[in-house]
């Protein structure tokens, strides 16, 4: 039996975001890229019984963070326990990731540049530093879509305004990493609905002016 074209699937879950002592009830995209046999779901978050059901039996090959804040890791270390798929995080958002899960560590590192493989088709992640430190983003060019996270979103950068975060950095990572991909690029964020590279790049200047 054919596995099938590589697809993304949207799963919405809904929980709690909570830093520096708030907390605000969020719903979260987790995206899910593979095809009938095997996938990668990007950003494990609220609830791992709904994760596993949308795999649908599909061989799990990694649970990858776009970043650490709690609402998009807090079903991470079930998920990876029911189906054995290594958790991924950049580096350089263990202090947020242990703020969470402090006595289990991810499985494995993202690096800038890294590649996942799965259903016939790449990802490359994008450091995207800013939202937090160690943000990245996911391109995969074949399906003409990038997974930015909480990096960027349908009407601009994402949120600044809270530790570990800063704006001028998630300022240059979106000029540098993402409006350099093709404007047709599909961006499948964290939260909320798609957009396209070519939809944003126009308010970049504004969202400068504007400032965090």
């Amino acid at each position: 039996m054919s596995a099938g074209p590589a697809r993304v699937d949207r799963l919405v879950t809904a929980g709690t975001f909570e830093l520096d002592g708030g907390s605000w009830e969020v719903e979260n995209n987790v995206w899910i890229v593979g095809d009938d046999t095997e996938a990668v779901v990007i950003d494990a978050a609220h609830d791992a019984a709904a994760i596993e059901q949308a795999l649908a039996g599909r061989r799990l090959l990694a649970i990858v963070s776009t970043h650490a804040h709690n609402d998009h890791i807090d079903a991470a270390p079930e998920l990876a326990a029911r189906t054995g798929a290594p958790v991924l995080l950049h580096p350089d958002d263990l202090p947020l990731w242990k703020l969470t899960h402090p006595d289990r560590l991810p499985d494995g590192e993202l690096a800038d540049g890294g590649r996942i493989e799965v259903a016939g088709i790449t990802l490359t992640v994008l450091h995207t530093p800013g939202h937090a430190p160690g943000a990245v983003c996911l391109h995969a060019p074949d399906l003409g879509t990038v997974f930015t996270g909480d990096t960027l979103f349908h009407g601009g950068p994402g949120a600044t305004g809270r530790s570990f975060s800063h704006f001028p950095t998630i300022i240059d990572s979106i000029r540098d990493r993402l409006l350099t991909l093709p404007p047709d690029t599909v961006v499948r964020t964290g939260h909320g609905d798609p957009t396209t590279i070519g939809a944003e790049a126009p308010a970049l200047p504004d969202w400068i002016a504007r400032g965090h």
